[in-house]
């Protein structure tokens, strides 16, 4: 698993058939104090996140092919939780 920030969102015109109907954000993998750990990534998103929120991130292959309902998927990254941002006052 991978913390990354959202800092968009992608389509493509001409993609795979497992992206049909699939939404793709890119994400920036963070590390420690949330520095950038490597450069951005696509991700499929079925959690609905938007752009500055903290994610964490997969790189497990069943979970793609779940979410896309797919056996050959070319996924690789999928959000897979949104990281509670809670304040300490």
């Amino acid at each position: 698993m991978q913390p990354a920030t959202v800092i968009g969102s992608t389509r493509a015109t001409v993609k795979h058939a497992s992206f049909a109907g699939q939404r793709l954000v890119i994400v920036q993998p963070t590390g420690v104090d949330n520095a950038a750990d490597g450069p951005p990534l696509i991700a499929l998103d079925v959690l609905g996140c938007r752009k500055g929120d903290q994610v964490m991130l997969t790189s497990d292959g069943s979970y793609a092919r779940e979410m896309t309902k797919h056996e050959n998927t070319p996924a690789r990254w999928s959000v897979i939780g949104l990281i509670d941002q809670r304040s300490s006052a």
